[in-house]
């Protein structure tokens, strides 16, 4: 199978209907993280088969949980993780890229302009010096454990905003040392197609 069929594949059983071009921006992406990826370390994923199962397929999971959000913002964001294949899907959302790693934000910008993202804001730097913004939805793909990913970002939330932590196995002790100040809305099992291992996503938020 190559990469179009798997990625194909990948998006029918995850229920996403995508245009052709936007499939091919998935594929570009996962052609830049591959050249990219031995100077800028990106992800120990060196095969493109692995990248589209593990981190494309993987990040779209995010989709259902933002679908009436404007504005998200990905913390610890990496290689692109899962703002970029967000961006690519959704291009009325607008996405902030948030990495403290200069290396990774000059691919992340390298990206944004090759895949002609212009829903996409790169901002470097430490999660908690960011006081210009404010969104519907902060998101982050194994960042830090629940209540650090709580304290270091509130302050990133809108009025009405929320988190959406995606995490592998089912956080039993992270979920426990959540403040009592947020609501956990639910913990969803989900289901990456071409993937044998556990995933969950945890949205929270601020108890008003």
């Amino acid at each position: 199978m190559n990469n179009k069929q798997q990625l194909q594949e990948g998006l029918q059983a995850l229920g996403l209907t995508l245009t052709p071009s936007q499939q091919l921006l998935l594929l570009e992406y996962v052609a830049l993280l591959t050249k990219w990826n031995t100077t800028y370390n990106l992800t120990a994923l060196r095969d493109e088969s692995s990248i589209i199962s593990h981190h494309i397929l993987d990040s779209l999971t995010l989709l259902p949980f933002v679908k009436d959000a404007k504005t998200l913002m990905d913390v610890g964001s990496g290689g692109g993780m899962p703002g970029i294949p967000t961006a690519v899907c959704r291009p009325d959302l607008q996405i902030t890229l948030l990495d403290s790693n200069t290396k990774k934000t000059s691919f992340l910008q390298q990206a944004v302009i090759e895949l002609g993202l212009d829903n996409i804001t790169v901002a470097a730097g430490r999660v908690e010096a960011v006081h210009d913004k404010k969104v519907d939805v902060v998101t982050s793909r194994a960042f830090a454990e629940l209540a650090d990913f709580i304290s270091l970002t509130k302050h990133l939330l809108n009025e009405n905003g929320y988190w959406a932590a995606m995490k592998g196995v089912y956080p039993y002790e992270e979920l426990e040392h959540i403040p009592a100040s947020v609501a956990v809305v639910k913990v969803e099992k989900l289901h990456v197609p071409m993937l044998d291992a556990e995933r969950h996503m945890v949205v929270m938020k601020p108890k008003k």
